[in-house]
């Protein structure tokens, strides 16, 4: 019948709505398991397009189309440092960081903010963070994406542009397999997918990164 909604999507919907209004503290006092996506066979067409988004090796600096849209983005980039200096002090680390996320988020389609979320569950901001699974960096990027996306080798994903470009490719991928349904996206990259603690600990920890200008 018309209008009636599955017991399993209004389920769904209830956690996504709840993770989005609890405190961020405490969705992300535990860390969820990190890193672990599940390899999956991918059609020629889907691993040539994904392997020619990694391939764009453009350096992540943004042109802007006005005055107002440069001054915005340095608003961003002077709160977003101010925020994460806690986590890392150097300040040319911090900023070549930011600058990076903004880029390749938005190369990606995605929300700066959910990205950096996403990096503070699942490696807390360390470069050189390795997963009991395998995965590598700040976005916890499991090796078998450099087989088969990359160039083959697993040791560039400690790179900071390459580990955030392989990370934002590979969550936009999995946002449109699950057209456009966050929550799964997100669990499908942790590989808990259907499960809510992993969403549940991205969406709150997005919220510490919002902005207006972001």
């Amino acid at each position: 019948m018309t209008g009636m909604r599955s017991p399993a999507g209004s389920a769904r919907r209830r956690l996504l709505l709840a993770a989005m209004l609890a405190p961020a503290s405490a969705l992300v006092s535990r860390h969820a398991q990190a890193g672990a996506q599940v390899e999956e066979p991918l059609a020629d067409s889907v691993r040539g397009a994904l392997s020619a988004a990694i391939g764009n090796s453009a350096p992540p600096k943004p042109s802007f189309d006005s005055t107002e849209a440069r001054l915005a983005y340095l608003r961003w980039l002077g709160a977003m440092s101010t925020r994460l200096q806690r986590r890392k002090a150097e300040h040319i680390t911090r900023v070549e960081f930011l600058e990076a996320t903004w880029y390749e988020s938005k190369r990606a389609g995605l929300e700066p903010a959910l990205v950096l979320g996403l990096v503070q569950v699942e490696s807390g901001f360390r470069k050189y963070a390795i997963s009991s699974a395998g995965a590598r960096g700040y976005m916890q990027v499991m090796p078998f994406w450099a087989r088969l996306i990359g160039d083959g080798d697993p040791s560039r994903l400690f790179h900071m542009q390459t580990n955030l470009r392989f990370g934002c490719v590979i969550l936009r991928h999995y946002l449109d397999v699950e057209r456009g349904d966050l929550f799964m996206a997100l669990g499908r990259y942790n590989g808990s997918r259907g499960r809510a603690e992993y969403p549940r600990a991205v969406l709150g920890a997005r919220k510490a990164w919002l902005h207006p200008d972001g």
